[in-house]
């Protein structure tokens, strides 16, 4: 007997709106179903797909993964919870009428600081977090010891990325602003540091296979545009026609991070696949739209960017953002200035841009190990022999 995957219907509060949430462990079969359930949108802030609640939203869902799938609805009609998907076990959305008030009054501040839409999730959602915990309590009687038992039982014990902890923290601090009636001292609050990653970098000859192995038309002019021009994946998604100037060989990235314009270099090895592209896919106002038009999706560039890897037999983990990396570490590798790649990158500040010296091998190469040194110079000494090996147990002649 084969199992059916388990899909979680839950709801709560989304973008100001009552919202189902669709959760399952990551299936490509229920992700392709899933699309195809009209005015359904995927979350990135809640890591779900969503909808509006509704009934005849539910009945949708219902008719989509009817003798596909397990579909628990415990969450939403109160019964008592089946051991289906521990996975998903989380804090439940649910604040009482006072601090849906106040989160509502925070999102319509901060939509009027004109924060980016994500940020604006993003803050949402960690406020949405911290309420939720302390479900009967008044907002304005929450103070630090409350939010150091929230990080300990919360993010600590589910083993959340600290920069999703900072984030909680920065959206506090702003929430603070917001309502300064709570007993939060925004003073006391502490982001913890930052990890220092190093960037993973494709080689030269990397990024030429899996451009190579991409037989897709489309996708191959994807990967190729996003190495190319260093590009977000969130520029690639939004850029349009209008903003590809051929003559000049220059795109126009338009309200990137930051709300900051900027232009990049078009490749001229690029033009014949982007020309060839067009003819093909005949895209109307995105260069690259999705199937029913609109905007191309980002999961979508993720899965075939990773099937493309896995064809080239590249282990190294390769997102859409590893090209960008690899397109600064090459550019400062081939002597380009750093001022240049940061306006290149659209970086706000040098400090950004520093983190690709540390895995350009351009200078890196020239510096020879202390260890090459030593077995050189005995080897200039000696008058014997001119060949010093270190294999075996002692040094060999």
């Amino acid at each position: 007997m084969i199992n059916k995957p388990t899909i979680l219907i839950s709801k709560g509060i989304h973008r100001g709106n009552n919202q189902f949430f669709i959760q399952f462990e990551k299936n490509y079969a229920l992700i392709k179903i899933v699309k195809t359930i009209p005015n359904t949108w995927w979350s990135a802030s809640l890591k779900r797909w969503y909808l509006k609640n509704n009934p005849e939203n539910l009945k949708l869902i219902f008719k989509h993964f009817k003798n596909v799938a397990h579909i628990d609805t415990t969450q939403i009609f109160g019964q008592e919870p089946k051991p289906q998907m521990p996975t998903l076990k989380k804090v439940q959305f649910q604040l009482n009428d006072a601090q849906t008030r106040i989160l509502n009054g925070f999102r319509k501040y901060i939509i009027g600081k004109r924060y980016s839409e994500s940020t604006i999730e993003t803050y949402t959602h960690s406020i949405i977090e911290f309420f939720s915990y302390y479900p009967a309590r008044d907002v304005s009687t929450l103070n630090n010891k409350d939010v150091e038992l929230f990080i300990e039982d919360y993010y600590i014990k589910r083993k959340y990325s600290i920069s999703k902890q900072r984030q909680f923290i920065s959206s506090l601090k702003l929430f603070k602003i917001y309502f300064p009636d709570s007993n939060i001292e925004s003073v006391a609050l502490v982001r913890p540091k930052k990890d220092r990653y190093l960037p993973t970098v494709l080689s030269r000859k990397e990024i030429i296979e899996i451009i190579r192995h991409t037989k897709n038309l489309k996708h191959r002019a994807i990967i190729a545009l996003i190495y190319s021009c260093g590009l977000r994946i969130s520029e690639l998604i939004k850029m349009e026609l209008m903003h590809i100037d051929v003559q000049r060989q220059q795109v126009l990235i338009k309200n990137s991070k930051g709300r900051k314009d900027r232009y990049v270099i078009l490749a001229e090895s690029f033009l014949p696949l982007l020309q060839n592209y067009i003819i093909t896919y005949r895209p109307n106002r995105y260069l690259f739209e999705g199937q029913k038009g609109g905007l191309y999706s980002a999961e979508s560039v993720r899965h075939f960017l990773k099937k493309s890897c896995k064809s080239a037999h590249i282990m190294k983990r390769v997102t859409p953002h590893t090209l960008r990396h690899s397109y600064a570490t090459h550019l400062l590798e081939n002597g380009v200035d750093l001022r240049y790649i940061q306006s290149l990158l659209g970086h706000s500040r040098p400090e950004t841009t520093m983190i690709y010296t540390h895995v350009a091998k351009k200078d890196l190469l020239a510096i020879k190990s202390p260890l090459d040194m030593i077995v050189h110079q005995l080897s200039e000494t000696d008058t014997k022999n001119t060949k010093l090996g270190i294999t075996g147990n002692n040094l060999q002649y």
